[in-house]
């Protein structure tokens, strides 16, 4: 089966360019113009770096994002805090789930709405992840 970037139409390079997605054969790139020259990048490599800073995020935070989402889902009891907080804590185990099955469409769209950015270098290597809404960690 076929993966797919993550955030295809999500990702920018260093000058704010829009970096394409593309498939050869079974594997996702994301293919960044280096002057002209189009440099293929594993997809899977920036996406695995993208999630790993998303976790990062949101360690620490498991029990308020959890009360949250509870409240939010209209399920503000005890079970399904602790079921979102068991999730979680497995926050890596999710993360694989979303690398093999590949995010949908519309959550890909929801996310380019809220101004939800990333920006690699050449290498593929992570510059920054813009995620407006979030808190600074310094300014916890």
């Amino acid at each position: 089966m076929a993966r797919h970037a993550l955030f295809e139409g999500l990702v920018v390079d260093e000058n704010e360019q829009l970096v394409a997605a593309a498939l050869i054969g079974e594997e996702a790139f994301y293919v960044v113009d280096d002057s002209g020259f189009k440099r293929h990048i594993p997809s899977e490599e920036v996406d695995r770096q993208v999630l790993k800073q998303m976790g990062e995020m949101l360690a620490g935070h498991e029990e308020a994002i959890s009360e949250q989402t509870a409240k939010m889902l209209g399920q503000d009891d005890i079970f399904t805090r602790a079921m979102i907080e068991k999730q979680l804590e497995n926050i890596d185990d999710q993360f694989s789930k979303v690398l093999e099955s590949g995010l949908p469409e519309d959550s890909r769209a929801y996310l380019g709405m809220t101004g939800f950015r990333v920006r690699i270098n050449y290498r593929g290597e992570l510059l920054e992840l813009q995620q407006p809404g979030m808190i600074d960690p310094d300014e916890e």
